[in-house]
């Protein structure tokens, strides 16, 4: 991330979450390698790869890291750039509201009006250049007054494991944020939750649904005040621990302060509360994650994105060799290791040096499960 960035127009800070409990790529994933730290496509990591393309909007002095102490230490390793008092451990999981929360009180006290982007740490996204897009849009409409901007990603399928905003009425000219640049504005008229079969068809076919990639963007003083408003009983404890960051007793009053704070979403506990003042009232609008964005939330995902179809195999990690013979749809890691398939279709095969995973790419959504009876069984060495 070049240090040469010459920040014009609102002050812009991302805040990149990080935590996680390694399980979605088990084996390659474990609690202290989980999947923002690895390489699943290319050389950079998906963590990497999440502040590069954040690096024409934000210099690295602005950006924050919310982690676990499982990953802490390799993500300061891989994000060498970024100031070490930005890179918080949490002490415990505690869903994202407060994380957000915290990065809004922090500064709230001393640049209250800097916009605060919201990330997650392990999506891909191909199109950066219209990524950049729409998010200096979105940040120049979040600077604009007391606005919640969320980017929604354009259904391509009936999809059942996200949640849904769906669109109000389109806006036309909001402070100018969107220049000469096209980018369609509309106010969100409600979140909803991921759906079954029936009504993901419905949402897909009604056109003015978009998935929620997570992806936030609002000013430190609106955020905090959504909090006050929404979520007061975890204000006492954000004030403490805001308020001891940069001092010697910041680790103490963190691991103290920060358990107490419900754990909650940010989508429970502020979108969905405030989009309930309704569509006009609630100054929440969503812009289009038009730029190829896909979260990579399992093994097949991971064969989607690295196929041309879905009858391809994808042999992955420097495998020296593959022969397949009447065999589709397959995804394996055997870096090392020569892959014959024979008459078989859409498995996922994963080695590592201490496990084998064999399942489906029908059922990799389900390989947490599957960590959590290793876990039962007593093999932390292998969590």
């Amino acid at each position: 991330m070049s240090n040469e960035k010459t920040q014009t127009g609102p002050k812009f800070a991302p805040v990149i979450l990080a935590g996680g409990s390694g399980t979605r790529f088990w084996p390659r994933s474990r609690r202290a390698l989980a999947k923002q730290v690895l390489a699943l496509e290319g050389e950079r990591t998906m963590i990497q790869q999440t502040l590069a393309r954040l690096a024409p909007l934000a210099k690295p002095a602005d950006v924050w890291v919310i982690t676990n102490g499982w990953l802490q230490e390799i993500i300061a390793e891989q994000l060498p750039e970024i100031s070490q008092e930005h890179v918080l451990a949490e002490p415990c999981a505690r869903n994202t509201a407060p994380a957000c929360a915290l990065a809004a009180f922090l500064l709230e006290l001393t640049e209250p009006e800097t916009v605060l982007g919201v990330f997650p740490s392990d999506h891909v996204v191909s199109n950066a250049k219209r990524f950049a897009q729409v998010l200096s849009a979105g940040i120049k409409l979040a600077a604009a007054g007391e606005n919640i901007v969320v980017l929604g990603v354009p259904p391509t399928r009936p999809e059942t494991g996200y949640g849904y905003i769906e669109q109000g009425v389109t806006v036309d000219g909001v402070e100018g944020c969107c220049g000469a640049v096209p980018i369609d504005v509309h106010r969100v008229r409600r979140f909803r939750e991921k759906p079954d079969p029936a009504t993901a068809e419905r949402f897909l076919a009604a056109g003015n649904f978009h998935w929620n990639g997570g992806i936030f963007l609002w000013s430190a003083k609106t955020l905090a005040a959504a909090v006050r408003e929404h979520v007061p009983d975890m204000v006492p404890m954000l004030e403490a621990i805001a308020a001891a960051h940069g001092t010697p007793e910041f680790e103490e009053v963190f691991e103290r302060e920060y358990p107490k704070c419900e754990n909650i979403s940010v989508d429970y506990a502020i979108l969905e509360r405030r989009s309930a003042k309704g569509e006009k009232r609630s100054n929440i609008y969503c812009l289009p994650a038009d730029f190829g964005w896909n979260d990579l939330g399992s093994w097949a995902s991971l064969h989607e994105h690295l196929g041309t179809s879905e009858k391809d195999n994808v042999i992955d990690g420097a495998t020296t060799g593959i022969f397949a013979i009447q065999s589709s749809g397959n995804y394996v890691y055997a870096p090392g290791k020569t892959v014959a398939l024979l008459g078989v279709d859409g498995l996922v095969v994963v080695e590592t040096a201490d496990a084998l995973l064999i399942t489906t790419r029908a059922r990799s959504q389900d390989v947490s499960k599957l960590v959590r009876a290793i876990h039962e069984g007593g093999r932390e060495d292998l969590i």
